[in-house]
């Protein structure tokens, strides 16, 4: 039997949805303002997975622009029915004040990795939608119904309304379907049909510490609705010391051999030597990850085999391992030409007038645009912090004529909040090394005066990142073998969720590289690969 670590999808990769199509399973998960829209993973035994699919990749699909900080493409809904895949999906445009106005749209593909649909639009009245298929034909979305008014609870419940797939839109009345229990804050719902009844999954308590799955049952889709009697389904609030914390946010597969699973997000905060357990809990840079539980029926409700506490390890299905070749290079010499589906971009794609694979085979080359403050148009390619201890470098050739100009290596959680170290130009030192950080837009330059003069001789600089669970730093080099670490330490909880204005901030910690010329003259820089190394 197959033993299953946890969590299934390291880093951020949150509020995940799980899909059987025979005996193959893939899970979406959110990606919020990244570009392209939504990961699909694929597995064949629940334990190895790889990246297979970013459906969103055309503007018409989703035009991020301007879109807030953890904006974006929240809890993509997967589901398999009538031949083809449906994935559900909201664009949040707005995230703080009184609204959280979002769209929610339909796509479908015949195949997991094709090209998707354009998008149908459905409603806009909450986030989290998701569509049931019926074993009688008809379908049904479902998500939770935002309440804006003053002085009353913004999670108003779950709406329910039939979907017409000849018409391609909601059809017939709107009913709430449940309102959740005394946690509060219900959202992400997921309908399942076993036996006789309808099984209604919802998340409860918001995403961070207290965060539970809830799961409730009715004879009729429409309701009344029965709480579990041992709910919640999962949580890690009681558990302080499981270092599967914030455990929720969950759906559920039966596999092709008759046994049941639980996926659901979950944190792992940074370790807190000599510090209070409870408060607060912790910060987690590899942000909200996916993991994987047993569950087993008794009295016609689901139980997570062990207790309703996230498991490290658990028992997997009585399926043979099928392993996977790595979907993403230890090195990427940007020989492809397309970038690795591990790299995004933020909230729009990349013309070629700003990321060309073309213009110099063999690099990654970026026209600088606007600064990493930005919410519009940045030339910054990045991927996923997926280990507590790794090592990310690159090469890059830039030759800046104005400090408006820098390209270089970035370790970033959103506008307000990252670090570089980049290649600019100073007036009296000509090119320089220099580092920059943003600390909720609190700006340093810590090596102020202390820049490091580029030798006119050389063309690449070579720039790595060294990150070491709770800080990282950064090093480089002129040769490519003799190694320079600069001696400054940032902290690694600053780039996470928790950290961001005290919490409420949905993504996770990236490494990547950025091009900005604020002057508008376009000056472009050449990466010549990108390592990615874990050291775990």
């Amino acid at each position: 039997m197959v033993r299953i670590k946890n969590p299934i999808l390291t880093g951020f990769n949150p509020d995940p949805c799980i899909c059987r199509v025979g005996d193959d399973y893939y899970i979406a998960v959110s990606t919020f303002e990244w570009f392209p829209g939504g990961g699909i993973y694929h597995s064949k035994d629940l334990k190895n997975w790889r990246l297979v699919s970013r459906p969103l990749n055309r503007l018409n699909q989703l035009n991020m622009k301007g879109n807030p900080d953890s904006g974006g493409v929240w809890a993509p809904a997967l589901s398999y029915a009538d031949g083809k895949f449906w994935l559900i999906y909201s664009d949040i445009k707005v995230t703080e004040g009184q609204w959280k106005d979002g769209h929610n749209y339909l796509v479908t593909c015949d195949t997991i990795d094709g090209e998707w649909s354009d998008p149908i639009y459905l409603n806009s009245s909450g986030f989290d939608p998701s569509l049931f298929h019926d074993d009688d034909g008809k379908k049904y979305l479902v998500n939770m119904y935002w309440d804006h008014r003053v002085g009353n609870h913004n999670f108003y419940g779950i709406v329910l309304q039939e979907y017409d797939p000849v018409q391609q839109k909601l059809v017939g009345p709107q009913k709430i379907i449940f309102k959740g229990t005394d946690m509060g804050l219900v959202e992400a719902p997921h309908i399942y049909k076993v036996g006789e009844y309808y099984y209604l999954l919802t998340a409860e308590g918001g995403t961070r510490y207290e965060h539970q799955a809830t799961i409730a049952r009715s004879k009729e889709i429409t309701g009344p609705y029965e709480v579990h009697p041992d709910n919640p389904l999962i949580t890690s609030f009681p558990y302080p010391r499981n270092p599967l914390q914030k455990a929720g946010h969950a759906s559920i597969v039966q596999t092709h051999t008759n046994e049941w699973f639980l996926v659901h997000l979950t944190g792992r905060p940074l370790p807190k030597d000599g510090q209070p357990l409870l408060d607060p809990r912790g910060f987690c840079p590899l942000g909200r990850e996916t993991a994987i539980q047993r569950l087993e029926w008794r009295n016609h409700w689901p139980y997570v085999v062990g207790g309703n506490q996230p498991a490290l390890e658990i028992e997997g299905p009585n399926i043979k391992e099928v392993k996977w070749e790595r979907d993403y290079p230890e090195k990427d010499d940007f020989d492809s030409e397309q970038l690795n589906l591990h790299f995004q971009t933020l909230r729009i794609p990349l013309g070629e007038d700003t990321l060309s694979l073309k213009d110099n085979p063999g690099h990654l080359r970026l026209y600088g645009r606007e600064s990493l403050t930005s919410k519009f148009t940045q030339a910054f390619v990045a991927r996923r912090w997926q280990h507590f201890n790794f090592t990310a470098e690159t090469k890059v050739a830039f030759h800046p004529d104005t400090f408006q100009q820098s390209a270089g290596l970035v370790n970033y959680y959103n506008t307000q909040n990252w670090t570089t170290l980049q290649i600019s130009w100073n007036e009296e030192k000509g090119r320089i090394l220099e580092l920059m950080s943003c600390d909720n837009f609190t700006f340093d330059m810590p090596l102020k005066g202390k820049e490091i003069v580029i030798p006119k001789e050389v063309e690449y600089v070579y720039m790595r990142v060294d990150v070491k669970v709770n800080t990282y730093s950064y090093s480089y080099s002129f040769d490519g073998v003799n190694w320079v670490e600069i001696p400054f330490a940032f902290h690694s909880y600053k780039l996470s969720d928790d950290y961001i204005q005290g919490g409420g901030f949905f993504t996770g910690a990236f490494v990547g590289m950025h091009c900005r010329d604020t002057s508008g003259t376009r000056k472009y820089a050449d990466f010549d690969y990108f390592i990615y190394k874990e050291k775990e």
